[in-house]
């Protein structure tokens, strides 16, 4: 796939989209059905192609920027003190790969003293390569993306994704009364909806039960293409982040004055 780059784009983001395009390389010759799959301690699954996509970009990366960190789903953490930190989720919705959906996705961000500075989101089977960089905007496919400016929560499209906590809480009747207004609800999951957010093809995205691996690169991809991205509480991404709201500036206000408070 041939992307489109700003002349300022940074080594670390030209590392990063060689990274997930090798990737994509691993995990689309698995995609058919040829692996053995694993259950993780917390009864998740893992497959050969994640565990050889993250070693391949942990290798790939240490061997290029030996003083960082590294930080991914299947193999932890290095260099707790490290002045730069990858977040890398190589295989992002294995559930979905396992039973061959075509949402699935590499996730690469670099955090610079506890800060997202860069992130590569590659929807490999939907041929989706989105990129930011902290000051440089957002893009996908080479095309510039930009949010919705869409205000009224009548009008708004919002999709919804892993809400097990919400749905135990009292959150629940608050997304109720979001989802009592909104002109469409959907559920596109995983890196999907977030690239439709920074596209402008829908409003909002509402998720619990997240983890930073799951949504670095995609927070600084909305980020940059003008939306807000948050937890339910408002806080801004970090490695403790457990749940999300993403809409446009607008909307965000608006939704998050009826989730705040339900999920930690």
């Amino acid at each position: 796939m041939e992307t489109y780059l700003e002349s300022s784009a940074s080594e670390h983001l030209r590392f990063a989209l060689a990274a997930a395009k090798e990737a994509a390389d691993i995990s689309r010759r698995y995609y058919a059905g040829n692996f053995t799959v694993t259950t993780k301690a917390d009864l998740t699954p893992v497959t050969q192609a994640d565990v050889e996509c993250e070693q391949a970009i942990r290798s790939s990366i240490l061997e290029r920027f030996p003083e960082h960190g590294f930080y991914g789903e299947e193999t932890g953490r290095t260099q707790e003190d490290a002045e730069y930190l990858w977040l890398v989720d190589p295989i992002d919705g294995t559930k979905g790969f396992v039973r061959q959906y075509p949402f699935f996705s590499t996730q690469i961000a670099l955090m610079h003293k506890g800060e997202i500075i860069l992130g590569v989101s590659s929807g490999t089977m939907m041929d989706e390569l989105a990129w930011a960089e902290k000051g440089q905007g957002a893009w996908l496919n080479g095309r510039r993306l930009s949010v919705s400016a869409i205000d009224d929560p009548d009008r708004a499209a919002v999709s919804v994704g892993n809400l097990k906590s919400l749905a135990a809480s009292d959150g629940w009747s608050a997304l109720g009364s979001i989802v009592e207004r909104a002109d469409r609800i959907r559920g596109y999951g995983d890196f999907y909806h977030y690239h439709l957010l920074a596209a402008g093809k829908i409003e909002a995205v509402i998720e619990s039960d997240v983890n930073i691996l799951d949504i670095a690169a995609l927070s600084i991809i909305v980020n940059e293409a003008g939306g807000l991205f948050t937890d339910l509480n408002g806080r801004g991404p970090d490695l403790e982040i457990r749940s999300v709201l993403a809409a446009n500036p607008a909307l965000h206000a608006k939704y998050l004055a009826s989730l705040r408070g339900y999920v930690a």
